[in-house]
């Protein structure tokens, strides 16, 4: 059994982080880099909301939830409350989160911050078949965690399969590093059915014509 965290130093220390203007943005860069222009991005665990925030200066519409209230309260104290909803892995379905005020259907949900590691092996398998429920055709699953601890690469596998995501791609960072078994961390993205619309940019505009 995992312990569960101290939830209000963690809240206190990320507060300082942020204010002190540590870069924290970095999963919001991934995340944006994959993703269609004003993508609808639902952040799952997602602790004082920086994530969240950085996506929504870049153009998306991003929410975000999180079972904790103390880190919610930090979310809310930085960030615009009505981006966030006190809401688990666990919780999520389209119903649930309409009654909530938030969307009931997304482009790209994203677990970060060891979320898997709080979840058995059967709850992890029951957050991917929610997520499944909440995903737009040819939408995206991306999730950042601890490779060597429970919900690490393999069980998130097993979890993809029982609910009909295919992984697409599987970094050892952020930043694209290439993955291994020895890789301490590990950022894979799951692949929901169907095809989403095209996106439009500028991939073509320079291809010269005969």
């Amino acid at each position: 059994m995992i312990p569960q965290p101290d939830y209000r130093s963690y809240a206190a220390k990320m507060r300082r982080l942020v204010l002190s203007g540590v870069d924290m943005e970095v999963e919001a860069r991934f995340v944006d880099m994959i993703s269609r222009r004003g993508a609808r991005i639902l952040d799952v665990g997602c602790g004082i909301g920086t994530a969240v925030a950085a996506l929504r200066t870049r153009g998306h519409a991003a929410h975000g939830i999180d079972p904790t209230p103390l880190v919610l309260d930090v979310a809310a104290e930085l960030y615009e409350p009505s981006w966030f909803r006190p809401l688990g892995a666990l919780d999520i379905s389209p119903s649930r989160l309409v009654r909530q005020g938030l969307p009931g259907s997304y482009d790209v949900v994203l677990m970060s911050g060891n979320v898997p590691a709080f979840l058995s092996e059967e709850e992890l398998e029951e957050a991917f078949r929610h997520v499944v429920t909440l995903l737009n055709p040819g939408g995206t699953l991306v999730i950042g965690t601890t490779s060597a601890i429970r919900g690490g690469p393999g069980e998130q596998d097993r979890a993809a399969a029982s609910a009909g995501l295919e992984l697409l791609q599987r970094f050892a960072d952020w930043h694209l590093g290439p993955f291994d078994a020895d890789s301490p961390w590990s950022v894979s993205v799951f692949l929901a059915p169907g095809t989403q619309d095209s996106p439009r940019g500028p991939d073509g505009v320079f291809i010269l014509s005969r």
